[in-house]
């Protein structure tokens, strides 16, 4: 079996934390299936990378940091601590310019040692609470 965990680590290093868009074909399936907290399904390298794009100009800073992470078979299970700060439109809010930090999970499925679907859910009610909190700071 190969190591889930050790591609999970570089997709959230190089694609999240360092913005590294060009090393998606070497993780990601060319049918990549997404499925985020913030709408609908992303499909494929250039829909995912319109979708970091979409993040990145809400969330500067923005960093992914595994907590946990448990795989079994072709799973792998991440508990992920997020973080950034809020300088464009994000979730109905206009920027704060706050340090936001947030917990989720995501669930990565392997096929042929690329990751082929992912599942992550944010505590979106968190978020917003969050972002309501730093409103006329």
């Amino acid at each position: 079996m190969s190591d889930h965990k050790e591609t999970v680590r570089r997709f959230y290093e190089a694609i999240w934390n360092n913005d590294d868009q060009t090393i998606i074909p070497d993780l990601l399936c060319d049918d990549f299936a997404f499925r985020g907290s913030l709408g609908k399904m992303q499909y494929g390298h250039a829909d995912f990378a319109t979708y970091l794009d979409f993040v990145r100009e809400a969330i500067g800073n923005y960093r992914c940091d595994i907590v946990d992470m448990i795989q079994e078979g072709d799973k792998t299970f991440a508990s992920i601590h997020y973080s950034g700060i809020h300088h464009g439109e994000f979730l109905g809010y206009e920027p704060t310019y706050a340090k936001l930090e947030w917990a989720g999970a995501a669930v990565f499925t392997f096929r042929d040692g690329k990751i082929a679907d992912l599942w992550v859910l944010w505590d979106i009610q968190g978020l917003l609470k969050l972002l309501a909190k730093h409103i006329g700071e």
